[in-house]
């Protein structure tokens, strides 16, 4: 990985520019919100005045986790590879949204069947392990400009609870939750292995706390968030997953997250916490947990809205609207 070419995306001049086109189309200025702090963020991270999100990927990485042994999910690893078959033959959630929104599904197999450690006995990667897997993700980055994060792995909502619990100093009481649908006991269960993990590795070091912790997936998407910023292209982050990523990702090249877009709070208990920590605001509320990227798909699809609005709205000059006054709001169509 070459992480020289991460750069802060900030740019006074430019960000003027872009701004000036927005207050210049047929609305009053700023009456988009947040869509329009998407086509701002898209225009730094792309360094031109007319963003585009016409190359589009979602990439989806796979893989099993060893600590599944400890009894922290409802359901066995076998299902990691059964939901894979699902995604290649184009029937699960986030197939059905990539076909509607056009994006190209890529599942990527960085461990199924094949699970890290047990990481509440030992690393669950040598550092060799997590290299190679921040290296995989990293060349997935340039399959598009626009690229949605997504993930699979059973157990992967315990290892994401231990690198937020290990990063951010909070108790797993606060990181850890029901995943895919864990009862009481089962939570308090996953809560003691994780803080047992915790207290077993220890180092300071990003990529040792990555592979003691982490899943081969885990650590391919904080490699896909790195090969993204080094590209300039932009990435959507799913859910919980996919947050513990950007955590790593920060310590390692902190400019990375400027071209990181978070797309949704998740139902998952530690996502909200793990979005303040980050300082992040996602797009969406919808009291999703499914993750494959499914969230992730719907910021996409709300980012390319806001990139037609930009490039294809009238501005006020060349539609003939008046502009003495700036409306606050416009007349109804019985008063035209």
């Amino acid at each position: 990985m070459n992480l020289d070419s991460i750069r802060p995306i900030a740019d006074a001049a430019l960000e003027t520019r872009i701004r000036t086109r927005l207050d210049s189309l047929t609305k009053p200025p700023g009456s988009l919100g947040r869509l329009e702090d998407l086509v701002v963020q898209l225009g730094l991270i792309q360094a031109t005045e007319a963003p585009q999100t016409s190359r589009k990927a979602m990439i989806v990485f796979c893989a099993d986790h060893g600590v599944v042994e400890e009894g922290v999910s409802p359901y066995p690893s076998e299902v990691t590879r059964q939901m894979v078959a699902n995604f290649r033959s184009g029937g699960a959630a986030i197939n059905v949204l990539c076909r509607h929104l056009g994006l190209e599904p890529v599942i990527v197999d960085m461990g199924v069947g094949r699970p890290t450690r047990n990481f509440a006995r030992e690393p669950a990667m040598t550092r060799a392990e997590a290299e190679h897997a921040l290296d995989t993700g990293f060349a997935y980055a340039s399959k598009g400009e626009i690229l949605g994060a997504g993930e699979m792995g059973i157990g992967n909502t315990t290892s994401a609870a231990a690198l937020f619990s290990a990063f951010s100093g909070l108790d797993p009481t606060e990181t850890a939750g029901r995943g895919t649908g864990l009862d009481d006991a089962g939570v308090i269960r996953k809560i003691e292995v994780v803080r047992r993990a915790l207290a077993l590795h220890r180092s300071t070091d990003p990529i040792e706390m990555l592979a003691a912790f982490g899943g081969f997936e885990i650590a391919a998407i904080t490699g896909l968030i790195l090969g993204a910023a080094s590209r300039r292209h932009l990435v959507m982050l799913d859910g919980f997953i996919t947050g513990a990523a950007a955590i790593v990702a920060r310590v390692i090249a902190p400019a990375a997250l400027d071209y990181v877009m978070f797309s949704h709070c998740s139902a998952e208990k530690g996502h909200k916490r793990m979005l303040e920590f980050l300082n992040a605001s996602p797009l969406l509320n919808l009291e999703m947990r499914l993750g494959e990227g499914t969230g992730a798909a719907l910021g996409i699809g709300l980012l390319e809205s806001a990139v037609n609005l930009y490039r294809e709205m009238a501005t006020f000059q060349s539609a003939g609207v008046s502009t003495s006054e700036p409306p606050t709001e416009f007349p109804s169509s019985e008063g035209r």
